[in-house]
């Protein structure tokens, strides 16, 4: 998961290539070593075959030098015929990986499918892991969870310039305007009024709205007296300026009083209000088809010419202009929301359980369903490449390895020789 909380993209492919010429000049420096090796025996027999003659112990490292040119040349033909032609003579089963690449890739394929893939395997990995505590966890980290809002911002952003107006069109055509011809807009309603008044979580938006109206009344008696006068033209205006002071005053005192006392009448009476249209939002046949009116409205509207392109237009303007700003507000909310979505889940086992048991749900039926297309993915991929360029790879990867084997075979072929020479003699 560091991926999310740093690291430059473009530096691992120059990582990687660093690392594959490090393997490079290992196989390379390996590789003089073997062939310099077999050269020392090759000096080594030529000099025991010069002077043999004059001195009969030379017999012994001849024996050894021998074999061990014979075991260096044998296993340097092993390991040039995996990857290529030994000398480019094209000798029958040489070059053994390019030539069976199709097999290889077969074979990978079958065996990570066989062997990898397993529902049973993979689940009894997963099923020893709180992989939703874990998560939780680490996104509770603000650093961790501002990278994630990162890369959930940067896609976003580009998500938003390369759409057009037929974009959103069908987006809302295909996507948006089917579900809100099936959403029961007056229940929603009503449920989310029921959400708002439990704890008397509306009574702060009630004494906002006394506050407000004692605002516009105080503010409006010059507008409320000159409405008064017009409509009372027979009595004198001092007669109108009192009435209209003593009715505000009497509205305003009343409000007050509403906003000193939690338990006042005119309180219980909005209370009671709002649950009976909660009631009738629920189930009244009339505010179920003004609802689906609305909506309907609400879609004919989008429908208009230049609607989807002005509405795609406010989205680049209004979100990739907050974006683009170092206090964003669109990534603060992101960031918050995954911190806190974080601690919560970590605070509650329950939510763990039933998460681990979703995504483990979900795991085995990605397996069942799409192993063989990953089995066949594998098998594809390495089916493209191109073969001289796999082998390559292969021999840079474990080649330093097999001229290990080289240099065994030609100390392990000299050991034999001698083992034999004096066989021979005893024999």
């Amino acid at each position: 998961m560091s991926f999310f909380v740093g690291g430059d993209d473009g530096a691992r492919p120059a990582a990687a290539n660093a690392r594959e010429d490090d393997k490079t000049h290992g196989l390379n420096r390996m590789r003089r070593t073997a062939t310099a090796l077999l050269l020392l025996m090759c000096v080594l027999l030529l000099a025991c075959v010069v002077w043999q003659a004059d001195h009969a112990w030379l017999a012994w490292p001849r024996a050894f030098a021998e074999a061990g040119m014979a075991g260096a040349i044998a296993d340097w033909y092993a390991v040039v015929a995996l990857f290529r032609h030994p000398l480019g003579l094209r000798l029958p089963h040489t070059s053994i990986i390019p030539h069976n690449q199709p097999r290889i890739a077969e074979s990978l394929g079958s065996f990570v499918e066989e062997h990898f893939l397993q529902p049973e395997l993979i689940i009894g990995r997963l099923s020893g892991h709180n992989a939703a505590q874990a998560l939780a966890r680490w996104l509770a980290q603000p650093e961790n969870s501002r990278g994630v809002t990162g890369v959930i911002a940067d896609s976003l952003a580009g998500l938003l310039d390369d759409m057009d107006e037929a974009d959103v069109a069908w987006l809302f055509d295909r996507i948006v305007a089917p579900q809100l011809r099936t959403l029961d807009i007056a229940r929603v309603a009503g449920d989310a009024l029921d959400v708002l008044t439990q704890g008397d979580r509306h009574r702060p938006l009630l004494d906002h709205g006394l506050v407000a109206l004692e605002k516009w009344l105080t503010s409006n008696a010059d507008l409320i007296k000159a409405k008064f006068s017009e409509a009372s033209r027979y009595t004198p205006a001092p007669l109108d300026a009192y009435i209209v002071r003593k009715f505000i005053e009497g509205i305003l005192a009343l409000l007050h009083e509403v906003a000193a006392s939690p338990d006042h009448p005119l309180r219980l009476q909005f209370d009671e209000a709002l649950q009976t249209l909660i009631v009738q939002l629920r189930t009244s046949a009339v505010h179920r088809r003004f609802g689906k009116s609305l909506l309907r409205d609400c879609v004919r509207h989008f429908r208009r010419p230049g609607r989807y392109r002005a509405l795609l237009d406010w989205l680049r303007t209004r979100v990739i202009a907050d974006l683009g700003r170092e206090q964003s507000a669109v990534r603060d909310t992101l960031a918050r929301g995954l911190v806190s979505f974080g601690r919560r889940i970590g605070r509650e086992p329950s939510i763990q359980r039933k998460l681990n048991a979703w995504w483990i749900a979900l795991a085995r039926e990605l397996v069942v369903r799409y192993r063989h297309l990953l089995s066949a993915l594998i098998t594809e991929v390495v089916k493209s490449w191109n073969a001289d360029e796999v082998s390559r790879k292969i021999e840079v990867q474990i080649g330093r390895d097999l001229q290990y084997v080289r240099i065994n075979g030609t100390f392990v072929g000299g050991m034999v020789g001698v083992l034999i020479h004096a066989v021979t003699l005893a024999a």
